[in-house]
């Protein structure tokens, strides 16, 4: 199956960058601080460990995220969104992957998981993407579809920041 948008990759390379007749999103959240809140909040997101947490279901045969790897998003035990990683890093202060929807998935588009420890310490989660809707009831819903895409996302970093909380403060 081939991706159903045009600029594969585009996460990565430019931060923000949304293509003409797709809606950017872009949410940040503050973890912590220090190199093991860093090191697990990787492994969660290269894992699946986050999204897992999250309660969507998570189909793929990969153990991490690579390049190449296809993996379903199961929403609600009801809306199957098949995805195929586009990227990964796993550097000394940046972590994450992104992946790309392929054809079924009720957006189009791309969106990227990343984990960033920044000079000071602070650990950063930042979900980035740009999308449209592909699927009629997607269309359908409109801003309110937007709005859900967002609230994901800052579940997204609460989420991580909850898995990654030392065990006295989970």
């Amino acid at each position: 199956m081939s991706f159903t948008y045009a600029d594969v990759g585009a996460t990565r390379e430019h931060a923000g960058f949304c293509p003409p007749g797709f809606h950017p999103l872009h949410i940040r959240t503050r973890l912590g601080e220090g190199e093991e809140l860093f090191r697990r909040a990787a492994e969660a997101v290269l894992t699946w460990e986050m999204h897992r947490a999250l309660g969507v279901g998570v189909t793929t045969k990969a153990d991490r995220a690579e390049p190449g790897a296809d993996v379903t998003i199961t929403l609600a035990g009801l809306i199957k969104a098949p995805c195929r990683v586009v990227w990964t890093v796993e550097e000394h202060r940046r972590a994450g992957w992104a992946y790309g929807t392929l054809p079924g998935h009720p957006e189009c588009g791309e969106e990227s998981f990343v984990v960033h420890r920044t000079g000071d310490g602070t650990v950063w989660f930042t979900v980035s993407a740009f999308s449209r809707p592909a699927k009629w009831y997607a269309r359908a819903g409109g801003a309110a579809t937007r709005t859900l895409q967002h609230a994901y996302a800052r579940r997204c970093g609460t989420v991580l920041r909850r898995l990654c909380a030392p065990h006295d403060e989970a």
